[in-house]
């Protein structure tokens, strides 16, 4: 086997109160798809900084092809062929594929871009991935899977010798992920070395020849793929054997708590369901089949042309989430970062956010013992891994977040919970915990609405399930009728409506 192209020696990298690495050494050849595994706050994202000169560890050593790097830095980082892509997109939503692609790096003719050689050149890129985009669309024209594909081809355009792969899959569908599957196979044969990492466990075994596995900051152990199977990966990564994916409950069907009729927006027609007390109701379909569109729609979030909402069999009016929240109904959104915690605001923060009133006086000033004590009762109760209630929330893991998004609705109480896409970019570890609040919430009388593109946690945590498409409801499985098989038949149809 060749030398190294990156090794990274001894690499310790301290916070105050933490220690995100301890002393962790671990080298990547070229050709190689190496996969790095761990729950979420193990250390690969800090691992994945300092490799990119995002963030300077504060000891070890980091050397490529051979030179030791004392003045990394981003920029150096692309000068030496190391590049990113990240799970959170990074695009100018109004410029087009090409102007994205070399965005930065025109070629310019008096001051002016020919926009023409533009795209040439960023369709011949495009082609060697196989990809079927019009490099002159606009990119919010794109669904997201798409843009994480520009996103690639982005990459792709310099001279690459080491490719980071954070979570490229987690929004992309299975036709997406076959380009991604074929683009790191081609990048394999050309020499290049690739880092991936995926909470999917089952595609390190399908792409990658090594995988490492950190936990709490410290490496553990390199395998070959070949060599290991899911069951050890997952007892390496938490210390601890995880026995069953999804926590089986038997709950009887309680009383009807949500019902909605002819529900229209901009982006459904016509969705009538109900759910019931101690449910969990999934909703399957292929993305953009409107299922977050009839969450939003439900939440106040999107505007209702036309249907009806009935909460304990009273019709109730929607027209803002905060509508919503005050119905009983809350939302936990697809996109946690975006739309469902303030990054820049502390832990305490975001949990007492919507409960403030309730701890504040009748001159609305909220009291600090009792907003720490509500807040610690959270952090408890979830399991919240945070230094301080004064952590930023963009600090947080993507579990930690999500869990905080959690316990602010939880302290509202309200009766009807959704989920969307409860655990994209969250460890198995964790997930585990999230499926557990979810059947505790359910034994509690909870309605649990889950949206997720990953079929088989939405088989394993779904009582009954609403299959979407195209904005409309085609089916609704139960039972021994739900089946992966059945479930996909169902999407794939069009126009084709079950009462």
């Amino acid at each position: 086997m060749d030398s190294p192209i990156l090794e990274l020696k001894n690499i310790t990298k301290l916070y105050p109160g933490v220690v995100a690495l301890d002393n962790v050494s671990l080298c990547f050849r070229k050709g190689e798809v190496h996969a790095i595994v761990g729950e979420n706050g193990a250390g690969k994202s800090t691992f994945i900084k300092i490799i990119t000169g995002a963030i300077k560890q504060t000891s070890g050593q980091l050397f490529f092809e051979g030179k030791e790097i004392t003045d990394n830095s981003p920029q150096k980082a692309i000068e030496l062929g190391i590049t990113t892509i990240y799970q959170e997109i990074n695009l100018f939503q109004n410029l087009s594929v090409a102007e994205n692609i070399y965005y930065n790096r025109y070629d310019t003719k008096y001051g002016l871009i020919n926009f023409k050689e533009l795209e040439i050149k960023a369709k011949t890129v495009l082609d060697k991935l196989g990809v079927d985009i019009n490099p002159s669309e606009l990119v919010k024209s794109l669904t997201v899977g798409y843009q994480q594909l520009v996103e690639i081809a982005k990459s792709l355009s310099r001279t690459v010798k080491v490719m980071i792969m954070d979570e490229p899959s987690a929004c992309l569908t299975n036709n997406e992920l076959k380009y991604l599957f074929d683009i790191v196979k081609r990048l394999r044969e050309e020499g290049v070395a690739i880092i991936y990492i995926s909470h999917r466990l089952e595609e390190i075994f399908q792409i990658c020849d090594k995988v490492s596995v950190f936990r709490d900051g410290h490496y553990i152990k390199t395998m070959d793929v070949a060599e290991t199977n899911k069951s050890e990966l997952i007892r390496l990564m938490v210390n601890r054997e995880l026995t069953e994916s999804y926590p089986c409950i038997q709950l009887q069907k309680g009383e009807k708590v949500l019902e909605v009729k002819n529900l229209t927006t901009e982006f459904i027609k016509d969705v009538s369901f109900s759910a019931y007390k101690g449910e969990r109701l999934g909703f399957a379909g292929l993305v953009g089949s409107g299922r977050t569109e009839t969450a939003r729609a439900i939440f106040g979030a999107d505007k209702l042309l036309s249907g009806e909402i009935y909460v304990h069999g009273k019709k109730v009016n929607i027209y803002s989430p905060e509508d919503a929240i005050k119905k009983g109904i809350v939302l936990i959104p697809e996109d946690r970062k975006k739309q469902g915690v303030f990054l820049y605001r502390s832990v305490r923060d975001n949990i007492v956010f919507s409960y403030a009133p309730k701890i504040a006086n009748l001159l609305g000033i909220i009291s600090k013992k009792k907003e720490c004590t509500v807040c610690d009762e959270q952090i408890s109760k979830l399991s919240i891994k945070t230094p301080s209630l004064e952590q930023l929330a963009r600090n947080l893991s993507g579990g930690n977040q999500q869990k905080l998004v959690l316990g602010k609705w939880l302290l509202m109480n309200c009766d009807i919970i959704i989920f969307d896409e409860p655990t994209r970019g969250i460890d198995v570890g964790a997930k585990q915990e999230i499926y557990q609040l979810m059947n505790e919430l359910s034994e509690n009388g909870k309605v649990i609405i889950i949206i997720s593109s990953e079929l088989p946690e939405l088989i394993g945590m779904s009582d009954r399930i609403i299959v979407m498409s195209e904005g409309r409801k085609i089916g609704e499985l139960e039972g021994r009728d739900i089946t992966q098989e059945r479930i996909l038949e169902l999407a794939s149809e069009t126009r084709r409506i079950v009462k």
